[in-house]
């Protein structure tokens, strides 16, 4: 950033380029009229006040969006210090340091604020209860960011993946290849969300925002439809197989077969209708976006560019 002379313009901040939605929001094409700069954790850590200070003073961003956070689920049990300072502290620094400079920010935030144990999908106005260490440090950086700023866009979504990185898909399809038969929890419910598609929304609200049209708030952004961690791994392989892709075979499992060291909400399914009405955010059906990351990820493999 040393050097960095600003234009007039508004100026997008990207923190976090390095995880799965700040890579997408990197690669996006974002208006001619708006500066844009994604910092990487490397390039810049949100958890050092110093650096974050001397990123605002330089870059001066009037929109910054936040896909920086602590999500090792499991991690976090065991390291609950640092997981508070990225996912709660950072983003409350974040707010402040946003409302002195009169900007606005859009923040990452997730489905694991909910205990789940609603029979329904979980709308917004409904009561939080995490149920583990990350969800508690989401939640907290949430209401940092609303008892701080105005002027600020959550998004909470759910179970991401992308043709990069490490998550869902990424694991089937390597564990598929390395075993035959793959036990996979079906009593977990959830939406599965592309990064890309969180991306274009994220871009869709940097619009509104750019024009004075947002509406500050919390919202649920996830991919339409929802569906178990089996029946998601079960589309996986039913899809991969077009692409020569692995077909193991999968077996159901209870969610007390398979301890993990942080619990995890039996449903975790968001009702996304605030975001269509408020904002416009209308999701793909999950299998679609499943359909394209798919095509992404065999493309890079075999050295050819998705159709």
């Amino acid at each position: 950033m040393t050097g960095f002379v600003t234009s007039g313009r508004p100026h997008l901040l990207v923190l976090g380029a390095g995880g799965q939605v700040g890579h997408e929001l990197s690669q996006r094409a974002w208006p001619p009229a708006l500066d844009v700069t994604s910092l990487s954790h490397a390039e810049l850590d949100i958890c050092a006040p110093e650096a974050v200070a001397a990123a605002f003073q330089q870059l001066r961003p009037s929109i910054i969006v936040n896909c920086a956070a602590y999500t090792a689920v499991d991690q976090a049990e065991s390291e609950p210090q640092r997981a508070e300072a990225a996912n709660a502290t950072a983003p409350g620094r974040l707010a402040q340091a946003c409302a002195e400079a009169g900007a606005a920010l859009i923040h990452l935030s997730t489905d694991y604020v909910f205990d789940g144990v609603s029979a329904r999908p979980y709308v917004e106005s409904d009561a939080v209860n995490p149920i583990n260490i990350y969800g508690r440090t989401k939640e907290a950086g949430e209401r940092r960011v609303r008892e701080r700023l105005e002027r600020h866009v959550i998004l909470r979504t759910s179970w991401v993946y992308a043709s990069h990185g490490r998550n869902f898909v990424e694991t089937m399809l390597r564990l598929g290849a390395e075993r035959g038969t793959l036990r996979i929890i079906a009593d977990q419910r959830g939406c599965p969300t592309a990064a890309h598609e969180i991306a274009d929304a994220i871009g869709h609200v940097v619009t509104m925002i750019l024009d004075g049209s947002a509406p500050w708030g919390t919202y649920h952004f996830c991919g339409a439809g929802a569906t178990t961690w089996y029946d998601f791994a079960a589309e996986i392989f039913a899809q991969s197989a077009r692409h020569g892709g692995p077909q193991p075979q999968l077996h159901r499992i209870r969610t007390e077969e398979y301890p993990t060291p942080a619990q995890r909400p039996k449903n975790s399914v968001l009702d996304c209708a605030l975001a269509k009405e408020r904002l416009g955010l209308v999701a793909r059906p999950w299998q679609q976006s499943l359909s394209f990351v798919l095509e992404q990820m065999f493309a890079a493999r075999s050295g050819s560019a998705p159709r």
